[in-house]
Order: C-alpha cells, then structure tokens, then sequence
C-alpha cells in the first residue's frame, strides 16, 4: 500500500542540515550572525549557490531565515533544492533510526519519491 504525503517543513535537526549541504556539494553550515536587511538573526549559516546572503537554519524554531530580495540577490529555486534536501535527509534519518528501509528515487520534474519499507 502506498501514500501520498504533504510535508511543511520546520528544520530542527542539526544532521539532516548538514547532511542536506552534503548532498548540494554545498559548504558546512556554520553558527553565527548576520544581519539579513536591518535584522540581526542568529544560527546555522549556509550558503546556497549564487545566493548574495546566506539562510539561517534557527534549529529552536525550524524557522529558516533569509534576504534575497524578491529573487535579486539569489534564486529561491536554490532555497527550493534545500529544502527539499534537507526533507530527503530528516526523513531518511529517521526511519533508518527506527529500523526502516529507505529506497530513494528522483522523478522526472525534479521531485524525490522514498519508499519507506519494512525493518531494514
């Protein structure tokens, strides 16, 4: 039997943010601050491919925080891509943690199919 799931995103986890970089061949996050427009946010900076600012991944929130100026200052496909990894990977993280087999499969529009199957 399968499902079809919505997910809305809160990103919390430390590891599946790395692990996210990680699959976009992008830098390591790194904690800090930085002022986005006249606001100064703090948490894990990553840096997305020709973005002017780097997100901030608030882990005690799930909030991600960026400036990229209605598209000027960076792509939002970019935030798109991350997102989208950083889903892939929390959602790999855990069911490999409670034993679950994980198969993986990119469809034709860019979209990530898993296939969450009985105890590994």
């Amino acid at each position: 039997m399968s499902h079809i799931v919505t997910i809305s995103v809160e990103v919390r986890d430390l590891d599946a943010v790395r692990a996210a970089c990680d699959r976009l061949q992008l830098n390591e996050p790194v904690y800090g601050k930085t002022t986005l427009f006249q606001t100064e946010v703090e948490g894990y900076l990553v840096s997305l491919e020709n973005w002017l600012y780097p997100v901030v991944c608030d882990l005690e929130s799930g909030v991600i925080h960026y400036d990229n100026f209605n598209g000027t200052w960076g792509d939002p496909k970019q935030l798109d891509r991350f997102v989208q990894a950083y889903s892939v990977e929390k959602t790999t993280l855990e069911a490999r943690r409670k034993g679950y087999s994980v198969m993986e499969h990119l469809l034709s529009d860019g979209s990530v199919k898993l296939t969450i199957g009985g105890v590994a």
